[in-house]
């Protein structure tokens, strides 16, 4: 029951801190959305930041969930790809990720000291990635460091794109991220997987 109810509170953080924030947000519109008294968020997250972080920590969990399956790495521009699709389908997972990264661009806490953190966490997961596959140096010429920055640029600016003018024209933006990727790391564009079904696509987030 316990753990029922804590995955209830995480679930309505989610969508509380996707429409409003960390500043705006409250416990008490979480404890509402999640059908429990404010003392009931509360004893299982002692403050509104230990409950935005635990919030956080559980969005990346049930990305990592769609692993389990697929046989990541065999397709680095078809994994990305898929990252972009499962999103769409899963539109609170990407807005509150934004919100967060607005409020960290503007020196709040706790979202800036998170964001620095994962920031600095997937560059180094996604170099040490492609420098085990590649070496220093990737066919196209770029390095390991450049790539994976860039490929990480590439995918915060897609979310973006769609968060803001979600029109029919995104569906195509897996694809574009699939081919762009290619291009990067040397490799054909147009290949590989089902990336625009978000059923079934997969994440591979840090």
């Amino acid at each position: 029951m316990g753990s029922a109810r804590r995955q209830a509170i995480l679930e309505a953080a989610l969508e509380v801190f996707a429409e409003r924030g960390f500043k705006s947000a409250s416990i008490d519109a979480v404890a509402e959305r999640a059908g429990l008294t404010r003392q009931g968020v509360l004893h299982y997250f002692p403050s509104k930041k230990r409950l935005l972080l635990e919030m956080l920590t559980f969005r990346e969990q049930l990305n990592r969930e769609h692993l389990a399956d697929h046989p990541a790495g065999e397709d680095l521009p078809a994994d990305f790809a898929a990252a972009v699709a499962f999103e769409q389908g899963h539109p609170s997972f990407a807005t509150v990720h934004s919100v967060v990264m607005a409020e960290a661009v503007t020196g709040q806490e706790p979202a800036r000291g998170y964001v620095g953190d994962r920031c600095r966490s997937l560059q180094a997961h996604l170099t040490a990635r492609l420098t085990e596959r590649y070496g220093e140096r990737l066919p196209s010429g770029l390095s390991a460091s450049a790539a994976a920055t860039a490929v990480l640029a590439l995918i915060e600016g897609i979310h973006q794109l769609w968060l803001v003018d979600p029109g029919p024209d995104t569906d195509r933006y897996p694809s574009v991220v699939r081919d762009a990727l290619a291009v990067l790391v040397g490799e054909e564009p147009g290949g590989g997987g089902e990336a625009n079904d978000p059923a079934q696509a997969p994440v591979v987030k840090g």
